[in-house]
């Protein structure tokens, strides 16, 4: 917009006006400074995203799998995380001992009805219930869209105060195309931050390296055509407080969608901004900080601020990760959220 006329610059700071023009209106400044006309601007077919033959699915599996009312199921784990769970009731960690875990979770009675996509762990993305169906298609048979986890654990970034990094990214473009193949449709990668105050964690190093992995791999997810959930995941623990918790968490996001504006993904692709623990805006570990010690309505204040400043319309769905939280917890921060009608939140 030309704002060459004093009257023109002026008319940037009606209330409303600002807004309007983000909304995709342009103003048309006619005949004299004071008359102003508003007409809708023309939406680029690609805008800043890439050119990709996969953008119109990536699209309608992003809005499938944040349909209201559902979640996505992680099952995930790892197969010696799955050995820990099965010993503790006395079952040898074994390939079919995990599938079978697995198909039971699978075939539970209403799950479609709850569930719309589940992240899978590579083994179970190749495995076939006890009847020779095989996962992919058993999931896909009931409306949910199969998932993959495509990270390789974290390291320590050097430079930092124990902070991390993720692996998985030489080979993913490879696995990926793998991935598709077998049915997966989207997929997981887990970025961590953590908050510490008297060392300045999260470190600015640390920031831009989660935020641009995340990009990077949302980029190569989107190539091959899976839906990237987006996790930058910022760790709960500590003494800090949750004004603390809501400035960094507003921090890391803006960096993350700086990153995945520069890699030109396509954000209405990209699913969900995953939230998990404390990034969400909870309070932290310390038992003086936890709730008790705040009303519910200011413990879900940072939440809808944050969110509303960082989160890109674009994006189909803010998501939140509830299952390191006391069971209470999501369902008592929850409803607060309401005043975000038009951002949907799934937990």
């Amino acid at each position: 917009m030309k704002t060459g006329h004093g009257l023109h610059s002026a008319c940037l700071c009606l209330p409303g006006f600002s807004r309007l023009i983000g909304r995709g209106l342009e103003a048309k400044f006619v005949s004299s400074p004071c008359s102003v006309s508003l007409r809708a601007r023309p939406r680029p077919t690609a805008g800043n995203s890439f050119a990709n033959k996969y953008a119109d699915e990536l699209v309608a599996t992003a809005r499938a799998i944040v349909a209201p009312g559902k979640g996505i199921l992680a099952a995930d784990e790892s197969t010696g995380t799955v050995g820990k769970r099965l010993s503790s009731i006395g079952v040898e960690n074994t390939e079919s001992a995990r599938r079978n875990l697995r198909e039971m979770l699978f075939t539970s009675e209403g799950i479609s009805e709850c569930i719309s996509g589940v992240i899978l762990f590579e083994e179970t993305l190749y495995q076939s219930a006890n009847d020779g169906t095989p996962f992919v298609q058993m999931l896909n048979s009931k409306n949910i869209i199969p998932g993959i986890k495509v990270d390789k654990g974290v390291i320590e970034l050097p430079g930092t105060d124990g902070e991390t990094e993720t692996q998985g990214i030489d080979d993913l473009g490879a696995r990926c195309a793998k991935y598709y193949e077998a049915g997966a449709r989207f997929a997981k990668w887990r970025a961590v931050l953590k908050i510490d105050q008297a060392t300045g964690c999260p470190s600015e190093l640390s920031i831009h390296q989660n935020a641009y992995g995340l990009a990077r791999y949302a980029c190569i997810c989107q190539q091959n055509g899976l839906v990237p959930i987006v996790e930058p995941e910022i760790l709960s623990d500590g003494s800090h407080d949750i004004a603390v918790c809501a400035a960094v968490t507003e921090k890391v996001l803006a960096a993350v969608y700086k990153a995945l504006a520069d890699h030109h993904v396509l954000l209405e692709g990209t699913c969900v901004l995953k939230l998990a623990g404390a990034a969400f805006v909870s309070l932290s570990h310390s038992p003086t900080l936890y709730v008790r010690k705040f009303s519910r309505t200011l413990a879900r204040l940072p939440s809808i601020a944050f969110s509303s400043r960082t989160w890109s319309l674009p994006a189909p769905r803010l998501t939140r990760l509830t299952s390191a939280e006391p069971r209470s917890s999501p369902s008592v921060r929850s409803p607060g959220l309401s005043p975000l009608p038009s951002r949907a939140l799934s937990s």
